[in-house]
């Protein structure tokens, strides 16, 4: 079959050719109908050996869905032909986290060598996949698998952060996204979908503002050093009372903590490896920082569920397996608007 791998540190992903692998008990082998690229996976593919703590080559993609192909011994849960979607944040499956669903925040997953597919296990960019546990997959129940795949992240991790901060979203409430992109634009919809505040987005180009716009925004702005007093002046000299990073890098989060109001709160969502001061005079009195990670397997039915609804709509751009790693360059140089999948 043909995959689309990480084959050796500081080298493009290529496309290759591997075995069909076969399932071992309690697992389920998916045929691919659709796979999502992610920023997280430049993250990665940006990592040392020392660092990485797992063997290559690696086959990428952590937003998959399928069709069941064939059940490892034990399965039950469901039958071959079964559309589904994979539930990415792999832990345990037996800690007090993960027997609420969070394995997003398991405490074992990482000693115990357990890594999300495409993150560290074998990924879904290829024409079959094998997912470890039946409870790792969720019915799609009829949303076309590549307009929506991209919701088991990019979907999933901004509804974790914005139902976290919900009680801080009433009506009258500013919430600022910082970053339109493939986690950005549908964190838009889900804030206009879930709660009154007015939102503001910040993108660096009036191409992705347009999007934002689109997509639900009610007012945009320029990422720049003048961003936070175009945000001050739009919400009265107050600040935002959530802001939502997407992009996590250092000028993005300087942003944030110049725009949030007082006992207001941050979300850094993205990973471009910035950080935020939290101290006394650091930030506004009273401003909560959070790094949230991915969401839990009910949030992922959740946001499906809120898809079916036709309140949450994923701009996606096709690409075929032999053109992935052209892509993953365009997704490096900024190129995608919304989010780039693969299909098989």
């Amino acid at each position: 079959m043909k995959a689309v791998q990480y084959v050796e540190i500081g080298r493009a992903p290529e496309v290759r050719e591997i075995p069909i692998p076969e399932p071992k008990p309690g697992q389920v082998r998916l045929r691919i109908t659709a796979a999502g690229l992610c920023h997280s996976d430049w993250f990665v593919m940006g990592l040392p050996q020392s660092v990485m703590g797992h063997a290559l080559p690696m086959t990428l993609g952590h937003e998959a869905a399928g069709i069941v192909d064939k059940l490892g011994e034990g399965v039950t849960e469901f039958s071959v032909g079964d559309d589904v979607a994979v539930y990415g944040p792999w832990g345990c499956g037996a800690c007090d986290e993960c027997t609420r669903g969070r394995e997003n925040y398991c405490p074992n997953a990482a000693k115990l060598g357990i890594r999300p597919p495409g993150l560290g296990a074998q990924g879904g960019m290829a024409e079959y996949m094998i997912v470890d546990s039946a409870r790792h997959l969720v019915s799609l129940q009829g949303l076309d698998p590549v307009e929506f795949v991209s919701l088991t992240d990019a979907g999933l991790t901004p509804y974790h952060s914005i139902k976290h901060q919900l009680a801080n979203l009433p009506a009258g409430s500013t919430a600022v996204v910082i970053g339109t992109g493939g986690l950005g634009h549908v964190g838009i919809q889900i804030l206009r979908a879930l709660t009154p505040a007015t939102v503001i987005a910040l993108d660096v180009n009036e191409e992705k503002l347009a999007h934002a716009r689109e997509v639900g925004a009610h007012h945009v702005v320029l990422s720049n050093a003048d961003a936070p007093a175009a945000i001050r002046a739009l919400t009265g000299g107050v600040g935002a009372d959530v802001v939502f990073d997407f992009v996590g890098a250092a000028p993005t989060l300087e942003t944030a903590r110049a725009s949030v109001r007082i006992d207001g709160a941050i979300e850094v969502v993205g990973i471009g490896g910035g950080s935020v001061p939290v101290g006394y005079g650091t930030v506004p009195a009273g401003v909560g920082v959070r790094a949230p990670f991915w969401g839990s397997r009910s949030e992922l039915i959740e946001v499906l569920a809120l898809a079916r609804t036709g309140q949450l709509k994923v701009s996606v751009e096709r690409f075929d397996i032999a053109d992935a790693p052209t892509a993953y360059a365009r997704l490096h140089d900024g190129s995608i608007v919304g989010r780039a999948i693969v299909v098989p």
